[in-house]
């Protein structure tokens, strides 16, 4: 079994206006996470070293905290982090749908433009997993997938009805 879980979609914008909607958050509030869950920027600071601090919230559900800190932001090309649940002081917490999911994953996003067209391919992989999150993670690996796939299309609808 791999080690990490990889997406790669293919969004008909250039790979500038891309990686601007990942990260400017006056534009990733209008398409990051889950469809019709209401999302919230706590706190954006896009560079290494910086935080991505936010909640989101189904209509009939709990709101869910998730913190990201950048190790590398390479303008247009790569962004890495790690991503953690959070509590609202952004202190790490365990997941709130699984208590097996990791406490961390690490996440590498890499922007290539072809024909104006870009393509970002995602790797993530929990950091440090105990046996049981290991385990958790990848059995999850569709829902993951499906998490991802969402929230792109909402993206690539963003970018095709907005002017970035």
């Amino acid at each position: 079994m791999s080690n990490q879980i990889e997406i790669t979609y293919t969004f008909n914008a250039p790979r500038e206006l891309v990686f601007k909607a990942f990260t400017e958050s006056q534009h990733l509030q209008n398409w990051w996470g889950p469809k019709g869950w209401m999302f919230h920027v706590a706190k954006a600071d896009f560079r290494p070293g910086g935080v991505f601090h936010y909640s989101q919230q189904p209509a009939d559900g709990e709101k869910m905290w998730v913190k990201f800190l950048y190790s590398e932001i390479v303008a247009t090309d790569k962004i890495v982090y790690a991503s953690f649940f959070s509590d609202e002081e952004g202190n790490k917490v365990r997941a709130p749908f699984d208590a097996n999911w990791p406490l961390e994953t690490l996440n590498n996003m890499t922007f290539i433009e072809n024909e104006g067209k870009t393509t970002l391919t995602m790797i993530m992989a929990p950091s440090s997993p105990t046996e049981e999150e290991f385990k958790t993670y990848f059995s999850s690996q569709e829902m993951v997938q499906n998490g991802f796939t969402g929230t792109f299309d909402q993206l690539a609808e963003y970018l095709k009805n907005s002017s970035i």
